[in-house]
């Protein structure tokens, strides 16, 4: 059984040896005390992920789940070149960008009778399906199409020999443990490997594998097949957004050279050191917050270890990411074209 190395204890590492991403553990304390209202409002909870996304799947079924599982296996690199140019996607009569713009398209695509979300048909795809599934209503196309294509084909392929043609199958197996199904996931997709080496050592991050992870049990509101017991074992999603907010938030803090290149527009290869630092120093950061969140309670005399996870304040910060968009444009996100995020 191959081993994977823990997202948390990597980042933990990284965090320790950075040299230009530090996490400020006061500035991260202040986080935790900002957030201490919303924790029991519903934007900080599971049914947000449908109450407030109108585009995410009402139901807590089989196609829910083969929706989710598409949707993941597509997450990565929707920012856009130009502010002014971007990839959009028109569905009844509002238009989405970004993250949103993929599930707006897969879902235009299932109205129009295209069953996108089986592996089946999913499995045999041309580029030119593909092409026309996700095509952009301005003239900036999809990114990275050829990769969505050949990931799209492996991963259906994959479910079609080894789990009976649904992603559901994985989650059975998984006998409600998010770790056991994160291993699943790394051990048979490999697009889901999000790993790279620093200070000589082996770190992951498994972004989409462990908000695959995640949004299936969103989906399956924590329920059934989807009760994992150990969800707050998973680390957030390290992306482009997220550190972009700490660093906003103060919780984290660039070293000026490394805020030149980013203000300079600087494209980071997947695995570069100060990428890594990013996100590693964002998911320690992160894991800093949740637990002085959890302390503020229990000075209150109260045990919110079940309410409060990574999970969630990803969630959170990722929302509060786009709609604080504005005030953090004097913040530059890291640019980097892969497909873990």
């Amino acid at each position: 059984m191959e081993v994977f190395p823990s997202p948390l204890e990597s980042a933990k590492f990284i965090a320790e040896h950075s040299k230009d991403v530090s996490v400020d553990e006061e500035g991260a304390r202040r986080v935790a005390e900002s957030l201490f209202d919303k924790v029991s409002a519903a934007e900080f909870g599971l049914a947000g992920w449908k109450s407030l996304h109108e585009l995410n799947p009402r139901a807590a079924d089989k196609e829910a789940v083969d929706w989710v599982f598409l949707v993941d296996t597509l997450n990565f690199s929707f920012w856009s070149e130009q502010e002014e140019c971007k990839y959009l996607v028109k569905y009844k009569d509002k238009t989405y960008s970004g993250y949103w713009s993929l599930c707006a398209a897969v879902n235009r695509a299932l109205d129009d009778g295209i069953p996108i979300t089986s592996p089946s048909y999913f499995a045999t795809m041309t580029l030119d399906q593909v092409r026309h599934v996700f095509r952009s209503d301005t003239e900036v196309p999809l990114p990275l199409i050829e990769e969505r294509h050949r990931v799209l084909n492996e991963s259906g392929i994959v479910l079609l020999e080894k789990f009976g043609g649904s992603f559901l199958t994985c989650v059975k197996m998984s006998e409600k443990s998010a770790q056991k199904l994160l291993h699943i996931i790394l051990e048979n997709f490999l697009s889901y490997r999000d790993e790279a080496v620093f200070e000589k050592k082996k770190v992951s991050f498994y972004k989409r594998a462990q908000i695959l992870v995640a949004d299936t049990w969103s989906v399956l509101e924590g329920k059934g097949d989807g009760s994992f017991d150990d969800i707050s074992s998973l680390t957030i999603f390290a992306d482009y957004r997220i550190p972009q907010v700490l660093v906003h938030l103060k919780a984290m803090k660039y070293s000026e050279k490394l805020m030149k290149k980013l203000r300079e527009g600087a494209l980071f290869q997947s695995g570069d050191k100060e990428e890594v630092e990013i996100r590693g120093c964002s998911i320690w950061c992160c894991a800093l917050i949740c637990k002085h969140l959890q302390e503020v309670y229990q000075k209150k005399g109260q045990d919110m270890h079940e309410k409060i996870n990574a999970v969630l304040l990803d969630y959170y910060l990722w929302d509060y990411a786009r709609d604080h968009r504005a005030e953090m444009k004097d913040i530059p996100f890291h640019r980097v074209r892969c497909i873990y995020y």
